[in-house]
């Protein structure tokens, strides 16, 4: 998943993390994990996405951020967050490239990705959500198609991709929020996008007023954060502090913080 305008080169944002520096000029951090620049964990992310990343009082934190700084934690450095265009995750070219270590965005699992880039065991289960106008009168996506109501999804996400094999022809936002702008405005009627994304934006009162969930459809999605191919090193490291997480109700806490009330399904215990 997602995104606001991509800025012109890649802007480094510091995330909310307690770890120490483990510096000493190494590129070597704990358990032999090497990594791209010493004493740090580099993300390439996709901003906003909330609740998963976004900027907030200054810093880029959500649920994403906090389980990498887990990671950073156990490799003794510090994580630092790269924006970037959401097309990379599908390519794995900033971490080919060597500008990040790993890719954190609300990623979904799927063959094709498995081709360019190594994912973590899952994280959370995903569904896809209709939201609409609050008395539009549609209560499912098969709803969005009899009433020719128009649609909206987010470019280059599963979202998209799923109503297109549906027989939509969708209008493309670049980001999640230009989504949710796009139904403000009445852009499009109806938007299909990723339902924990949709309860961020219905914490909101005003949202919350004027929008409402339609259906949610369970494509059977899971969310996995990404290495460049071959990082077996990294990515164990990744899947040690989840089952950690998981294990000590670290990931609970966070879940609550981040999602909501925590739903035990969303954490899958293992690899698709």
């Amino acid at each position: 998943m997602a995104a606001t305008t991509v800025t012109a080169g890649l802007v480094l944002l510091t995330a909310c993390t307690s770890s120490d520096d483990g510096g000493s000029g190494s590129k070597t951090a704990a358990g032999g994990v090497e990594v791209v620049k010493a004493g740090q964990l580099t993300t390439c992310t996709h901003l906003p996405y909330p609740p998963f990343q976004s900027e907030i009082d200054g810093k880029v934190q959500g649920f994403d951020v906090a389980l990498i700084d887990l990671v950073a934690e156990d490799l003794g450095v510090k994580q630092e967050i790269i924006d970037t265009p959401f097309e990379n995750f599908k390519t794995g070219a900033f971490l080919n490239s060597g500008e990040c270590d790993l890719a954190a965005a609300g990623m979904t699992i799927t063959e094709e990705r498995k081709k360019n880039v190594d994912f973590s065991d899952p994280y959370f289960n995903a569904t896809q959500a209709v939201l609409v106008d609050k008395g539009s009168g549609v209560a499912s996506l098969a709803d969005v198609k009899t009433k020719n109501v128009k649609l909206g999804a987010q470019a280059q996400t599963t979202g998209e991709d799923y109503v297109k094999g549906q027989g939509f022809d969708p209008v493309s936002f670049e980001s999640s929020d230009a989504v949710l702008n796009g139904l403000r405005t009445g852009q499009v009627k109806a938007v299909v996008i990723d339902y924990p994304v949709v309860q961020g934006w219905l914490k909101d009162k005003a949202n919350a007023d004027a929008f409402e969930v339609a259906a949610q459809i369970d494509t059977g999605e899971e969310y996995g954060f990404t290495v460049k191919k071959g990082n077996t090193a990294l990515r164990e490291a990744i899947d040690k502090a989840l089952a950690d997480a998981k294990a000590d109700g670290t990931y609970k806490k966070l879940y609550e913080r981040w999602i909501g009330p925590y739903d035990e399904s969303a954490a899958s215990p293992a690899a698709s």
